[in-house]
């Protein structure tokens, strides 16, 4: 059963006329409606991007990688015994102290490494490892952070050598740092 509903009376109509009595009509039927705005554009992250590659292509001539014996990447200051090297990269040196860099972008990673560098030395701890990562969870899986760090650590004054992880301490995915005496 349909309901019907009941013609408005003359006293409501004259009501409604009295309301909208300064209502202007508009110039077109149709409403403008503002397209939605261009997805933004991430302008730290282009930034950020932009600093890597500067501070990686400029790491590559600060550090001279030495492969010797195989592909993995050791450095060791001018003055250095080759030994000392050698014996680093066997695992002679008990390692005294650690530090995680997984899931920090560049510039707290440097932060990370700069204060952990500066701890050891006050601690007078001489062979320590870094774990940068192997890069799995990066854009085309590169290991990002491990350039950086290498060529940061090649900066640092208290850095005698470095070198790959062997395999049980992490392998590519960390690096092996013997620091100057206090």
């Amino acid at each position: 059963m349909a309901r019907r509903v009941a013609a408005p009376d003359s006293e409501a109509r004259e009501l409604f006329r009295a309301a909208v009595a300064d209502a202007v009509p508009l110039a077109s039927d149709r409403a403008h409606h503002e397209p939605p705005p261009p997805p933004a554009i991430p302008r730290s992250r282009e930034q950020d991007e932009a600093a890597a590659l500067a501070e990686s292509i400029a790491a590559l001539q600060l550090l001279d990688l030495q492969l010797e014996g195989g592909d993995e990447a050791a450095w060791a200051r001018p003055g250095i015994a080759r030994s000392v090297l050698r014996d680093l990269r066997r695992g002679r040196w008990v390692i005294e102290a650690q530090v995680d860099l997984h899931g920090l972008n560049r510039d707290e990673a440097r932060h990370q490494v700069a204060l952990f560098v500066a701890d050891c030395i006050a601690r007078e701890r001489r062979c320590v490892r870094i774990v940068h990562g192997k890069g799995l969870g990066s854009p085309g899986r590169e290991p990002v952070l491990k350039r950086l760090v290498l060529g940061w650590l090649a900066q640092k004054r208290e850095v005698l050598a470095f070198c790959q992880a062997r395999t049980v301490e992490g392998g590519a995915g960390a690096v092996i740092v013997l620091l100057a005496a206090k």
